[in-house]
């Protein structure tokens, strides 16, 4: 009976934890290129009381044993990194990745990662996310432009009034070897991590990065449905996980009265 009241408290931790994780994914549901995590959970160690195939006193082994699991541990929160839904946002220098890839931006002098293609220009004419930061490769649109053109493989193009080309850059993506890896920091931002491996650089639409649609936004691939069954499914787990604590403080409260 004690050994459950620990189970089952195992359970209840696991369960909370995976209730943070879809409620963030719920609070996230309208973040622009917000990609959802998923907990993967695993059984803890099992005491053994009777190993299977050990030898029985008439000469025989017995077929199965006997083992009781101690409860359950939480070993990863994944970052799914699954296409969102796209939505024409008509700003010019608004970009969705449409398959692999994110672009990368420089904030004192630290390169981030992002899926967040929401793109404006500052003062300078520098173009920046919401957060001012600079969109790598660094290209300041001209004062004189009245046209900014993207194709699908990055190619930027800055025009003035009569069509004339005033400057234009090669935009670039960034790939990883294992996405999930990433380390998530705010912002829609990302850092690499040993798990993740290095940034692969290549233009839209080579090398597997997938390509550009100017004047769309990727949008977050949180389902809302998979989410409420979660909250569901999280919210039963927890009530009978805290019901094998009330059913072993019963058991016990009955134990301790024998003795009165």
């Amino acid at each position: 009976m004690i050994r459950a009241l620990y189970t089952s408290q195992t359970g209840m931790r696991a369960q909370q934890l995976q209730l943070d994780v879809t409620s963030n994914n719920l609070a996230n549901v309208n973040t622009g290129g917000f990609k959802k995590s998923r907990t993967q959970f695993e059984d803890l160690i099992y005491q053994t009381m009777r190993a299977a195939g050990a030898d029985t006193v008439g000469g025989g082994q017995v077929p199965t044993g006997i083992q009781v699991g101690l409860g359950v541990k939480t070993t990863s929160v994944q970052k799914i990194f699954t296409q969102g839904d796209y939505i024409e946002s008509g700003n010019e220098l608004d970009m969705a990745i449409q398959g692999r890839g994110f672009f990368k931006v420089l904030r004192d002098g630290e390169e981030f990662f992002t899926r967040a293609g929401s793109f404006t220009t500052d003062r300078d004419g520098y173009i920046v996310d919401h957060n001012g930061d600079r969109l790598q490769p660094e290209f300041t649109v001209p004062a004189e432009t009245t046209e900014i053109n993207i194709d699908s493989s990055g190619m930027l193009s800055a025009m003035d009034s009569s069509q004339e080309i005033l400057g234009s850059v090669q935009l670039t993506l960034h790939t990883f070897m294992n996405p999930s890896g990433l380390s998530s920091t705010g912002g829609n931002k990302f850092l690499p991590t040993e798990a993740s491996g290095d940034p692969v650089e290549s233009n839209p639409g080579a090398d597997g990065a997938g390509s550009l649609a100017q004047r769309f936004l990727e949008m977050s691939n949180v389902n809302v449905t998979e989410e409420m069954v979660n909250l569901i499914t999280t919210q039963r787990a927890f009530d009978m996980n805290s019901k094998g604590i009330t059913t072993a403080d019963q058991m016990l409260e009955t134990t301790t009265a024998l003795v009165r």
